[in-house]
């Protein structure tokens, strides 16, 4: 009996091998198009972010190069780069851990719209309205001490509690410079000046000088460690660092003080949300927006809470937190008016906390009391004490 011939199987076998090579030219063509890298400079923790990061990478096959930043220069370092690579871009996307800077790379174009439909439901109150930064998960404001040292009823309950004099001598803060002393200072400035009265901030900051405060340049971290060593009775820092401290162990607590007065609505200590954006001319703008979708999802802000840092939910307030993080009336200030106010705020801060004038001020004798004209003042010259440092 002779074998019958089944041209169905050949046809079939056929169809196999075709497809099978037509599936593997498209896998590996959408492979070459989802590996190419998401270039993103990042002021955010490392230890932090890089979690967010792999997630995303899991998730969408798309990997992501990134760039830090150190704790001493946060975001500042960052920012002047993307300033510096305007003309020919060489990251995608950025990400802070404080909006300020972003803001006014975005004032000045260097970050651009962003489109997309996970996107369009952002909360407007941590959006900017042309789409060039997303903000969410914040950290707060806060006053660290030692409650062994400084009774948990003793601890400051407001900003303006710092120039007590029982606080003489025992204030520590960050380098206002860099980090988020740099933004909480404008926001200082705009919410006193406006209401308050013009010249609350300066005179804060010249309560400050009478108590002798001391900058540290370690950042805030530096600040919550000169607490821990009995260096400082309070200092003023971030919740994450507290929480950072906490978490190795050593005896920290955290006062949650206001900017207003009681009861005053909107008044209450800053929060500082991160923000990202994308970059004008990066060559990855796709892969680099579904990066920012991921970044301002619930999962990230869930993430980021879960995470070291604690980071509160911002842009999804349902995310259940610890009721001792909630921060109950947030200071009510724009983002773009602290972005805009935070340099002058800063360069007042350094002339008034200068360690020569503080001793000058401190001097006993005869001297210009702190109601006085500022000698160190550059608007108002240089008076008979000396010139401006």
């Amino acid at each position: 009996m002779t074998r019958s011939f089944h041209p169905t199987r050949r046809w079939v076998a056929s169809m196999v091998a075709l497809l099978g090579l037509a599936s593997g030219a498209a896998l590996s063509g959408c492979e070459s198009r989802s590996t190419q890298p998401v270039v993103a400079y990042i002021s955010v923790d490392e230890q932090i972010a890089r979690p967010v990061l792999a997630a995303f990478t899991a998730r969408t096959g798309i990997p992501v190069k990134p760039l830090f930043d150190t704790e001493a220069t946060k975001t500042t370092a960052l920012a002047s780069r993307l300033r510096r690579e305007a003309g020919r871009p060489r990251a995608d996307l950025f990400w802070s851990s404080a909006p300020f800077e972003v803001e006014r790379l975005a004032t000045e174009e260097i970050l651009v719209p962003a489109v997309h439909p996970e996107l369009d439901a952002h909360p407007v109150r941590w959006r900017r309205p042309d789409g060039r930064w997303f903000a969410f998960a914040g950290r707060a404001r806060v006053i660290v001490y030692d409650p062994e040292v400084l009774a948990p009823s003793e601890a400051p309950t407001r900003w303006t509690a710092l120039v007590e004099p029982r606080f003489r001598d025992r204030v520590v803060m960050a380098d206002p410079r860099f980090g988020t002393t740099r933004g909480h200072l404008g926001a200082m400035a705009v919410f006193w000046n406006r209401t308050a009265m013009p010249g609350y901030f300066d005179a804060w900051l010249d309560g400050l000088a009478e108590n002798g405060v001391r900058m540290l340049p370690g950042g805030n971290a530096a600040t919550v460690d000169a607490v821990v060593r009995g260096e400082a009775l309070v200092g003023m820092t971030d919740t994450d660092d507290v929480v950072a401290a906490q978490r190795r162990g050593l005896r920290v607590a955290a006062s949650i003080p206001r900017h207003g007065l009681p009861g005053e609505k909107n008044a209450g200590t800053l929060v500082i949300p991160n923000a990202a954006g994308l970059v004008g001319g990066g060559s990855n703008p796709d892969g680099a927006t579904r990066l920012l979708a991921f970044l301002a999802s619930e999962e990230v802000e869930r993430m980021l809470y879960e995470s070291a840092s604690r980071n509160l939910p911002l842009a999804h307030p349902t995310i259940e937190i610890d009721p001792t993080l909630r921060v109950e009336e947030p200071l009510a200030v724009a983002i773009p008016e602290v972005a805009t106010a935070m340099d002058a705020a800063v360069d007042r801060a350094m002339r008034r906390l200068d360690p020569e004038r503080i001793r000058r001020l401190r001097a006993p004798g005869p001297g210009r009391s702190i109601g006085g004209a500022d000698p160190y003042d550059a608007s108002e010259g240089v008076s008979e004490t000396g010139p401006d440092s």
